[in-house]
């Protein structure tokens, strides 16, 4: 049998018109303020970071690669200049590890260090960085 009671949510209803309800507008835009520039920092931040799939992360833990702020800024920076250019599916080679990456996505599809890329053929790239 369907139940018929129905639920509210327990946060309070603001009224959108704050002139018919006599509070002061300046108060209440002054303490969202603050809030929204942080979630929109936060949000542009999160946007350009580079994420892993969990695909890269397992080969990351069986290749025992281990990645320093240093390179993962840099991969970050490498992969929006890679977004500005045009690219999709690119190889991002740092030295000791190569990293194929969907720049649309802005996700590591998988990660191997110099002895799990010697005799690899990498296909279904468009681009490559050499760091």
């Amino acid at each position: 049998m369907a139940d018929s009671r129905i639920y509210f949510n327990s946060q309070p209803l603001l009224p959108i018109d704050n002139h018919a309800t006599g509070h002061n507008d300046r108060v209440r835009a002054t303490a969202s303020q603050p809030q929204q520039g942080s979630f929109e920092n936060y949000f542009e931040a999160a946007k350009k970071t580079v994420t892993f799939s969990q695909h890269a992360q397992a080969r990351l833990q069986e290749r025992n690669i281990q990645l320093s702020e240093d390179t993962l800024a840099k991969l970050d920076d490498t992969v929006e200049r890679l977004a500005q250019k045009g690219a999709r599916e690119s190889l991002v080679y740092t030295g000791d590890v190569a990293f194929v990456v969907s720049v649309k996505n802005r996700t590591v599809i998988t990660a191997m260090d110099g002895t799990g890329a010697k005799d690899n053929i990498i296909t279904n790239i468009d681009s490559a960085a050499i760091l």
